[in-house]
């Protein structure tokens, strides 16, 4: 899949990254409804103790869930793990990923923040933008932000906040379990990104695209380390 190399990832301080993150925000585009979806990718990653990074990339059918592709990397860390410019530690290696895919999705789900940072440009963000692809970040805890605790029933959300602005929402998925965090990443709406996650959360409190591609990615750990 072509991806458009909007920047390199070499040399890159913390600096630089903040100044980075600033400017790519403002090329961020959050809007727009997402329709006719038949393929959803999904990336997560996965870390060792002596600072080996892991990725897979799954490319599902929608509505079924099939497994069309699978992709699995690794690499050093090249960036220090430092809350809130983690894409420069994780998005290289599944952009490489994303880069070997033969079959282009319609939407894509990051196992991270979207706009719901401090910058705007979580990791799904951060990766939206080279893909130019509408991409969700889906989050099993919160940034930043600020929210009111949905209700106990599935489908039940409300809108997070930061500074005032709107950042995201606070989902959830299963009744009664923990909420999840969704943000847009990259040309995809609020509205959108919502009915999406919770359209692919079919059984449990994680969508399906992003609980294969962890389940996926701990599977080529465990077989990396064995």
């Amino acid at each position: 899949m072509k991806i458009e190399k909007i920047h390199n990832w070499d040399g890159i301080t913390i600096s630089d990254a903040k100044q980075l993150q600033r400017h790519l925000a403002s090329m961020v585009k959050v809007e727009g409804d997402v329709e006719n979806v038949k393929i959803i990718a999904a990336g997560d990653l996965a870390f060792s103790k002596n600072g080996v990074a892991y990725a897979a990339v799954v490319v599902l059918s929608y509505p079924g869930f099939e497994i069309l592709e699978l992709y699995t990397g690794t690499e050093d860390v090249r960036f220090p793990y430092i809350p809130g410019y983690l894409s420069f530690r994780e998005a290289p290696l599944l952009l490489n990923l994303f880069e070997k895919m033969s079959i282009v999705p319609d939407l894509v789900m990051i196992d991270g923040q979207g706009i719901a940072h401090p910058r705007r440009l979580g990791l799904a963000a951060h990766i939206g933008l080279f893909l130019k692809i509408p991409t969700i970040g889906v989050a099993k805890s919160r940034l930043i932000g600020d929210y009111d605790e949905p209700g106990i029933e599935k489908g039940a959300w409300n809108w997070m906040y930061n500074k005032g602005e709107r950042i995201g929402m606070v989902v959830r998925t299963r009744r009664n379990v923990k909420p999840i965090f969704i943000s847009p990443g990259y040309g995809i709406g609020f509205e959108s990104s919502l009915d999406w996650v919770l359209k692919c959360a079919v059984k449990y409190r994680i969508p399906v695209p992003t609980r294969m591609a962890h389940i996926e990615v701990t599977k080529f750990k465990m077989l990396k380390n064995a």
